[in-house]
């Protein structure tokens, strides 16, 4: 109890997702904003991604604690025996199925719990899970600009006590996008980093103006980095197989095969030890670090390439011929360029703290801690975040 009597406030959370920010993009770009709330607070030398090391998997790993073999999303495109349609980025309708999604995101956790969630954008958010949605919740929609992004989590902010959500998520992509079509090193991606940079900065102000600085934490992370490719590293799949009799749930850097034709085994030997940069195996034999031997709706044959490589068709190679390379994730969680950013700041935080990097499956256990929230079952371990507080 506070003072008089009164409840003591409850601490807030806003949960920032900048998709595709690499490790080393704070000291090599030096942005004014998050180099100020780094240095106020915890600062990460990475945050190590769940494999494989892309979007949806990650983000949902974020917010679970779960790793993808137990939570169900396993890539951002996959498919189920159980499910009539396949999981992808591009079908709204298909990511709205509840039956793809397991476990209990910490925003059900929030509502049950008694406190109230917004989600300005956030892999499976605006799906029912659990039963549950956040009270406040947007639809993705990659026009919206940063600014107005922020300007709506402000919005949320500013209603009265009662109403105002304790936890509330942040999503930015342009970063992601830039390493894609440009590579980590353009000054495209630099342009990216600064804007959204000045949109966390717009967040901050107004989370200042708003009077609620004192009772707010934030926890700005990524799913993952971004690796460089080259023309020089590209593995072209039809020198192996007809990819007309195979059906690709991905090609680059992770392959995801079936066969439309033929044996899964003629398949895995048709690749397996092929090309030196290319570690081929059943969805049996997977290695056991990723987590994910024998999952369901895992392909028959998985392929994964080393980092910087790029596996494609000889179609698409022709296709994208005067494209420039850019960038790719999705590589062995443990490669260095996949590392991610991790910085903490606020009341509960302990300042000016850098911390060896660790895996994101244990930001769940924090944010429950951060909340004083029951945690769900979990993968994660609250020692290994115990030492960022307070």
């Amino acid at each position: 109890m506070a003072l008089g009597g009164q409840p003591a406030a409850r601490p807030i959370v806003i949960l920032i997702s900048i998709d595709g920010w690499r490790w080393d993009y704070l000291d090599r770009i030096k942005p004014p904003t998050l180099g100020r709330l780094a240095a106020a607070g915890v600062r990460a030398e990475g945050l190590i991604p769940t494999f494989p090391s892309k979007t949806f998997p990650n983000h949902y790993t974020i917010v679970t604690g779960l790793y993808p073999s137990r939570h169900g999303i396993i890539s951002n495109t996959m498919s189920d025996p159980a499910l009539p349609a396949r999981f992808s980025l591009s079908d709204r309708a298909a990511q709205q199925d509840t039956r793809w999604w397991g476990g209990e995101p910490i925003w059900v956790a929030v509502e049950r719990q008694g406190q109230t969630a917004a989600t300005m954008f956030w892999p499976g958010s605006d799906a029912e899970i659990a039963g549950d949605r956040p009270t406040y919740y947007e639809r993705f929609d990659e026009r919206m600009e940063n600014q107005a992004r922020v300007d709506k989590l402000l919005e949320w902010m500013r209603l009265p006590e009662p109403n105002r959500p304790t936890f509330l998520t942040l999503y930015f992509d342009d970063v992601d996008r830039a390493g894609h079509d440009f590579g980590p090193d353009a000054e495209e991606l630099r342009t990216a980093a600064l804007d959204i940079d000045g949109a966390i900065g717009r967040l901050v102000t107004g989370i200042e103006a708003a009077g609620l600085a004192s009772r707010t934490n934030y926890v700005i992370l990524s799913d993952h980095g971004m690796a460089g490719l080259s023309r020089d590293r590209t593995i072209v799949l039809d020198d192996y197989i007809d990819v007309s009799t195979v059906e690709f749930m991905d090609t680059t850097p992770i392959v995801g095969a079936n066969p439309r034709s033929g044996s899964a085994e003629a398949l895995y030997l048709a690749l397996k030890d092929k090309h030196p940069a290319l570690h081929v195996y059943r969805r049996d034999d997977l290695p056991e670090v990723y987590r994910l031997r024998s999952h369901p709706r895992l392909p028959a044959v998985i392929a994964v390439a080393d980092d910087g490589w790029t596996v494609t068709t000889r179609a698409t190679l022709d296709r994208d011929k005067n494209k420039a390379p850019g960038g790719m994730h999705g590589y062995d969680p443990q490669s260095r360029s996949m590392h991610g950013l991790f910085i903490a700041t606020g009341p509960q935080f302990r300042s000016g703290v850098v911390v060896p990097a660790f895996e994101n499956v244990h930001v769940y256990e924090l944010l429950c801690r951060l909340l004083r929230l029951r945690p769900a079952m979990n993968d994660g371990d609250p020692d290994v975040t115990a030492a960022f507080l307070r």
